[in-house]
Formats: C-alpha cells, structure tokens, sequence
C-alpha cells in the first residue's frame, strides 16, 4: 500500500518562523508520527506510514527497542503508568495515534491524562486520535447507531473509554490540536493473534440462538489501520468516526461463517438463560449489547474504500493470502 501525503497543504514546508516546523533542523521537518500503544494495529499502521513519515513508537519494554528498530521505527523509552517517563515526548510529534488501552480497572483513565500533560509541555501536534472502542454506546438493543448517539456505557471497561475520550476532547479545545476519535468494534484479521472464531470453534464454545441473540460490528485490522492515518490526515477536529465495515450479522451467524469457511461444525445454540453457566465472563458481556453500527462518516469524510466490505472477505483465508494491495492516498 502506498500513502501519498507530499499533497497535503499541511504537509508543504514553509520557510518561515511562523511554521513549527521551519525553524528546525533538515531531518525534523519531515512529518513525524508518534504511536502509543504500538501492537498489531499500531505495527500495521506503521507499516503504511514509514517511507513517507518518520514513525515513532512508545514502548516501556527494553526487549521491544531492537524489534522496533529492525523494522525501521524510532522507540521511545517511557511508560503510561509513569507520567514522568513521558516528558521526553513533547514536541516530538507532528501527528499522534495513541491505542493503548485504559487500565484494568478504576472509573477513568490516568495513562490518557498522563499523556495529554506531556504532549502540552511544548510544541503541539498538528493531529491527535484517539483509538476507542463501540463498547461506549451500551447496549442499543440492536438499533442503527451513528456517531451521535448518546454514550451509555454498561461496563466499567467502557466507562474508561469515555473518560479517555473527554480528556482528548479537552485536549484538543484548550490546545487548538485536531484531535478525532475512533470507536472501534471487534478487530478481526487472519493473521491477528486471536483474530478470528477459530479457537472458540475448535473447543465447541456455543452461542445464542437466534432470538436471543444480538447484532455485532467488525473491522479487519488491515481497514483499521488505514482509518486511523486518513482520520490523522482528514479527520475533523472534535470529530467522531465510527469504524466498521458493511457486515449485518447476529454473533452467532458470525460464527456460523467462519466455521462454515473453515470447515469445522458450527457450534452449538444455547438460550440466554444458560449461557452464564457455559461462557466465560468476559465473552459473554459482550452477548449483553447489540447495536448496528452506521459507517457514513468513515466513507464519506474521510474516504476510506474498504478492502474487506464484509467479514466474508476477511475471513476467507484463501482471499487474504493472495496480494491485495490497496492504492490510496491522503491528498
């Protein structure tokens, strides 16, 4: 895939002081992007963006320094549980991805508002978005939800994200940075640790019957990834984008799918009524929402083509192992 964003107004080098980035040395006027919380959908979008910015990742583990080098990417030392250790990052970016997840527990999110203070110690980034989670809008009871929807978060997990997402919104209205957030629902791809239904297939996890089942929403990490630079590059200030692809399916059919791509038994149904006996916790608070996310935006404003419309797509092994390169660009 290649990211053409020389185009960009925002991207041109002004020779003058009043441009933050004229006044420095050669190497620092490229476009610099810093990535906090750098795992699969952070190395994929690094992916996208080096050759074209100079990218940058938070890691608070030395073992990490030498793979992120290897793959041409600049890692910063520094832990979100430390906010001292966050300092260095002032005025380092021109744009920041920041998908590191809130802590385990608590009502909000100090490694968010430990991040924003050090970003404010100096110069601010250009762009600034926030990677948050669907889970903010509860349960919907299967209504179509766009980007307005209240939030009405039903797990102590989502109430993090909304706090995560008040201190960006902040951020952005007391520093004049263009801060956008992403809520994103389940991530899936082939190669994705944990990316797909298989495992859960391979041990006969059930699921609910149809009626009592609920609508979930998708996105291929691949598509993900792309989202996330055109949101840093086109995104609106204060903007929300709601960042999922064109499936329409109940959990179950979801699975249903794959294991019918995969060739293994579907698994079994179970009413609703038996599944906290039979599921584990965390799975199943994710059967207590259903909502059917609205994607206009995300087309719309800020021009992403999905290169997997459906979880069909994504899920088909033998499709995701040919090359598919997506030509696109951010102008």
């Amino acid at each position: 895939m290649v990211i053409l964003i020389d185009n960009l107004k925002e991207s041109v080098i002004l020779p003058s002081i009043y441009n933050p980035l004229g006044a420095l040395p050669a190497r620092f006027r490229r476009e610099r992007l810093l990535i906090v919380g750098c795992g699969d959908v952070g190395m994929r979008v690094a992916r996208l963006a080096l050759g074209k910015t100079r990218v940058m990742a938070l890691t608070s583990t030395a073992e990490r320094v030498a793979s992120l080098r290897a793959q041409g990417i600049v890692p910063l030392r520094g832990n979100l549980d430390q906010p001292a250790t966050l300092r260095r990052l002032a005025g380092l970016a021109t744009r920041v991805l920041h998908l590191a997840p809130p802590p385990g527990e608590g009502q909000t999110d100090p490694r968010t508002l430990a991040l924003v203070r050090a970003l404010r110690l100096r110069h601010t980034p250009r762009s600034a978005i926030y990677g948050s989670t669907s889970g903010v809008y509860g349960d919907c009871q299967a209504s179509w939800v766009d980007e307005t929807w209240p939030q009405r978060p039903e797990t102590a997990r989502a109430g993090r994200r909304v706090d995560a997402e008040l201190r960006w919104r902040l951020y952005g209205r007391v520093t004049g940075v263009r801060c956008g957030i992403l809520r994103i629902p389940g991530i899936y791809a082939p190669d994705r640790e944990g990316g797909t239904p298989r495992s859960r297939l391979l041990k006969s996890i059930p699921v609910l019957r149809s009626e009592d089942d609920v609508y979930t929403n998708h996105i291929h990490a691949d598509d993900l990834a792309r989202a996330c630079l055109l949101a840093l590059w086109r995104g609106a200030a204060q903007r929300v984008y709601n960042v999922n692809d064109d499936t329409i399916l109940k959990m179950g059919d979801y699975v249903d799918l794959a294991a019918d791509l995969y060739g293994l038994p579907r698994p079994p149904r179970i009413a609703r009524d038996e599944a906290p006996a039979r599921l584990p916790p965390m799975l199943l608070s994710f059967m207590q929402e259903s909502r059917r996310m609205v994607n206009t935006r995300l087309k719309k404003e800020l021009g992403l083509q999905l290169q997997y419309p459906t979880v069909r797509e994504g899920l088909d092994t033998r499709a995701t192992t040919v090359s598919r390169p997506a030509s696109w660009s951010l102008e």
